[in-house]
């Protein structure tokens, strides 16, 4: 349990540098979209994972056709698919909303992948913290659209698809391989790799700059840096951890730890900006770590 716990936490840890990492290029020339940064960091996830099968990392190489068209599923779930939905909801409603709403994600997975030995009172402790967290947060946001138009709640209706989509990746994710356990961590996360790469093409295609333009921008060399980063550490190192996660613990405790990207990520987005959390983001981190305090207490 506490490999799967520490696993999970490292993987939160990884996945909040991609939160501040769109940041680091906007002080340059570049104004590369989300779509840029997400294309180019999958695509490097599935270089990363093509590699790794050929080079035999694992115990397996390749997988089955059925396992791939698992693969290729699972990765529309929680990576390509679930990622453009992010992108037109944050364009037609703004970012803030949308990332509120994508913050339930935790409640939702520890609801529906509740064990079922386990108790609900042995849960409401760790539930009731992080929606504590979750509203002390909202009401920390300002900016919030009054009067919104009809894009508003067309963007509000694809944030809530793309909840819905990462949300069945995670009880799936880890149905899948606590159904399957010859397949181990390392092999799970190529296959996923090559699958959400060949999403990330098509993604690159349909809506990013093009490669011409990429060259063309002075800051294009970081902006392939943060690509290898993020592709590496945050999608494919990041991805190994939370399968070895998924498979050592329940969907419910796992749901937990997903706060922990929540976590990292407004640590290192203070960090970038040099200074301290207001009091309120203050109080809703404090929240959040007691809720995974909690709900790995619930679950010993």
């Amino acid at each position: 349990m506490l490999t799967g716990i520490l696993a999970g936490l490292a993987a939160g840890a990884l996945w909040g540098l991609v939160f501040v990492a769109p940041r680091m290029l906007s002080a340059g020339a570049g104004g590369y979209s989300s779509v840029d940064l997400t294309s180019g960091r999958f695509a490097v996830y599935g270089l990363v994972a093509v590699l790794g099968m050929l080079l035999g990392l694992g115990r397996r190489r390749w997988p089955t056709m059925r396992q791939m068209g698992a693969a290729l599923g699972m990765s529309v779930l929680g990576f390509s698919g679930y990622y453009l939905l992010l992108v037109v909801a944050i364009r037609d409603a703004g970012t803030e909303m949308p990332s509120l709403l994508i913050g339930t994600i935790p409640l939702w997975i520890m609801l529906l992948g509740k064990p079922h030995g386990l108790r609900w009172s042995a849960l409401l402790p760790g539930l009731a913290l992080t929606g504590a967290g979750l509203l002390l947060m909202m009401a920390s946001t300002s900016g919030v659209s009054d009067g919104a138009g009809l894009h508003f709640w067309r963007g509000m209706g694809y944030a809530l698809v793309s909840l819905l989509s990462w949300t069945a990746f995670a009880l799936l994710n880890s149905a899948w391989l606590k159904r399957h356990p010859e397949v181990n961590a390392t092999d799970w996360a190529n296959w996923l790799g090559v699958a959400t790469g060949l999403g990330a093409l098509l993604m690159w295609i349909a809506a990013g700059s093009g490669m011409q333009a990429v060259a063309a921008r002075g800051d294009s060399m970081q902006f392939v840096l943060l690509c290898v980063v993020a592709g590496f550490g945050s999608t494919w190192l990041a991805t190994i951890l939370w399968n070895v996660a998924s498979q050592r613990l329940s969907a419910s405790l796992c749901g937990q730890l997903i706060v922990s990207e929540t976590l990292f990520a407004l640590l290192y987005s203070f960090a970038w900006d040099g200074h301290w959390p207001t009091p309120g983001q203050f109080g809703a981190c404090a929240l959040f770590t007691f809720g995974i305090l909690a709900s790995i207490r619930a679950h010993r």
